[in-house]
């Protein structure tokens, strides 16, 4: 007798059809929750960088780099051109005022001077000759005038006998005219002589001061040529190290051309080159900070070049109060410069985070650690440690900082040990 046989519900390819149905859903729900924005992705801790979003205090600040230099620098131009003959110091030389340097020679410039001092002499002696005849006129006009007084007093002497004589009629009228006569002339020539005089007088002192004019005119010249004849040597205008001087014997030097420069030791400054970005930000007056030998010194901008050169401006900075031992000329320091006044904010450190997000949202770490999600934020200014956290964060949220490189499609990370 047969015996039936049971037919199987799953056979071998039914199976297979069902596990390959549901692969491919599996597949498709991947995909599907993939582009959805709703991925995952397993992160190492070890790997990544989670801070703390902190009240504490803000101050946006930029880094940049100064350049130690000496608060006053005095360049040394030719100030006569010439050939250089002479060298008395070697550059790095400490340098007393008015000590010498070096010493050109001009042989034009010192024949110059020569025929100026021909010049002056000459006038000299022609002044002199000069002076001498005026007064020897004037002596010449003084005996006159001496001489006509005198006619005047005998004239008046015997017309006033005359006048005695006739009233007794000694004389005739006659004799008394003439003698009135004489008298009358003679005084007319004794005004015509004070008035000679008086011309004299005016005339004398107009040509002394004309030729002692022309004289402190030419002697002025001359001790002009003087002068560029002594600015052949070289000399320190301060006390301070001679720097970067370019001189060696035998050089033709231009007027003009910069010869070295003399550091006036008495402090520092420090030369800092900025972004243009930050030129309206900038002021006389903003502080900035560094590090030096472990101990943190102020620098206050004193002076700001507005000129930019390749995208850069630079501003000048002072020490506020002590200047660190063992700084030197030509060193270089990371400076903090302030752009704003202290102030409460939320903060979280700086990292890679930035690049990808642009600071428009951030991994927020869940309250149990174990995932990471996005949160949009929204960032205000920044300094060299921390970012100004203005909304989406609260205090004691933590963040991660580190670079999203990997992360880009990513929703949620979770955290593994």
């Amino acid at each position: 007798m047969d015996i039936p046989l049971e037919k199987k519900r799953f056979t071998t390819s039914k199976i297979l059809m069902i596990v390959g149905a549901v692969s491919i859903v599996a597949l498709i729900l991947f995909v599907i929750l993939s582009t959805t924005g709703n991925a995952k992705l397993n992160v190492q801790k070890e790997r990544i960088s989670i801070a703390t979003a902190t009240q504490g205090v803000f101050q946006e600040n930029i880094p940049v780099n100064g350049v130690v230099m000496p608060i006053t620098t005095i360049y040394l131009d030719a100030l006569e051109g010439g050939r250089v003959e002479e060298k008395f110091v070697e550059d790095g030389a400490i340098m007393k005022k008015g000590e010498p340097i070096l010493r050109l020679s001009n042989t034009d410039l010192e024949l110059s001077l020569v025929n100026q001092e021909t010049q002056v002499y000459n006038l000299l002696t022609q002044m002199q000759i000069s002076q001498n005849a005026a007064r020897q006129n004037t002596i010449n006009k003084l005996n006159q005038y001496t001489d006509v007084e005198n006619s005047l007093i005998e004239a008046k002497r015997l017309y006033e006998l005359n006048k005695k004589l006739y009233d007794k009629d000694a004389i005739a009228r006659q004799d008394l005219i003439k003698s009135q006569n004489d008298y009358n002339y003679q005084k007319e020539r004794m005004q015509l002589a004070k008035q000679i005089l008086e011309q004299d007088s005016i005339a004398v002192k107009q040509e002394k001061n004309q030729v002692s004019s022309s004289y402190q005119r030419t002697q002025n010249a001359l001790e002009l040529m003087r002068r560029k004849v002594a600015d052949l040597v070289v000399k320190a205008p301060v006390d301070g190290q001679l720097t970067s001087l370019d001189a060696e014997i035998g050089q033709s030097k231009n007027k003009g051309e910069r010869l070295g420069q003399i550091d006036v030791l008495s402090g520092y400054k420090v030369r800092v080159d900025i972004d243009e970005h930050y030129i309206s930000r900038i002021y006389t007056g903003q502080t900035g900070s560094f590090d030096f030998d472990g101990k943190n010194y102020t620098l206050v901008i004193k002076k700001v070049y507005t000129q930019v050169t390749n995208g850069r401006f630079q501003v000048d900075m002072e020490f506020e109060s002590e200047v660190p031992e063992g700084i030197r000329r030509g060193q270089t320091l990371q400076i903090r410069v302030a752009l704003s006044q202290e102030k409460q904010a939320l903060l979280i450190p700086k990292g890679g985070f930035f690049q990808e997000t642009g600071g428009n949202w951030i991994f927020k770490v869940s309250e149990d650690g174990a995932s990471a999600y996005k949160a949009d934020i929204s960032l205000g200014s920044q300094n060299t440690e921390y970012y100004e956290v203005l909304s989406g964060l609260e205090p004691g949220d933590r963040v991660i900082t580190s670079s999203y490189d990997n992360y880009k499609e990513v929703q949620e990370l979770v955290l593994q040990d």
